[in-house]
């Protein structure tokens, strides 16, 4: 590792899915910060763990009001300081380890992003073909409303440079799930260098986002690009 990085672990209500993540950190170096803004049991699931590993870096925000993903992601970056920050989904459908991979590949960006559609990733349990298409064809549509020539904005693997997040930062408006596809665009838009890296990814099941999830974020992501807001062009 040629820097020291965070990873930030959106958590809600994910207290049957925490534990696999969680049980991929020790030995992987790296400071962990999940952002709790559910009712469960997640916060004192990861306390215990942290407990039992006193050698992890392992620190668990907790909030009384819903976030949304993006919500708990800024909040992650306004509480980390090490030169590197990435953000994975809370049931490790990528893992620790691929993180680590996707920092690594950090020289000469200052983005690294995940994707499932890259010729050499992995992915073993592919979703069903509806979503796939779906998936494809969200793509397709931010491709057309924001120039990224990005093959997947919504794999949950993330990595920055943290002087590039703290450039833009003060700019994001999105707090749901169109949080990446801003994030990634407001990089672009400053002339960030964003590079795509083939994962091997397995779709855990139990997706957070519903139908009704997808249009809201459609709708948002429209009205982002048309508003004229901080930093849009």
């Amino acid at each position: 590792m040629t820097t020291e990085f965070s990873i930030i672990i959106p958590a809600y209500n994910e207290e049957k899915r925490i534990g696999l993540v969680l049980s991929q950190m020790p030995g992987s170096g790296g400071h962990y910060l999940v952002i709790c803004d559910g009712s469960d049991s997640t916060p004192t699931i990861v306390s215990d763990f942290s407990a039992v590993h006193p050698e992890l870096d392992l620190r668990c925000l907790t909030y009384s009001r819903r976030l949304g993903k993006g919500g708990a992601v800024i909040e992650g970056f306004i509480n980390t300081t090490t030169p590197s920050v990435g953000f994975m989904d809370a049931d490790a459908s990528t893992s620790v380890t691929q993180m680590v991979s996707l920092f690594n590949a950090l020289d000469g960006a200052d983005c690294v992003i995940g994707s499932r559609w890259l010729p050499e990733s992995i992915v073993p349990g592919r979703q069903g073909i509806a979503r796939r298409l779906q998936s494809r064809g969200f793509n397709i549509l931010i491709r057309t409303l924001f120039g990224l020539s990005l093959t997947d904005t919504q794999c949950g693997a993330k990595v920055f440079k943290k002087s590039a997040i703290d450039a833009v930062i003060g700019e994001m408006v999105s707090s749901g799930f169109e949080f990446d596809v801003e994030l990634l665009w407001r990089l672009s838009l400053k002339g960030y260098v964003i590079k795509e890296y083939p994962i091997t990814w397995q779709n855990q099941g139990g997706s957070r986002v519903r139908g009704m999830d997808i249009f809201r974020m459609l709708r948002s992501l429209v009205s982002l690009r048309f508003s004229g807001g901080p930093g849009s062009g």
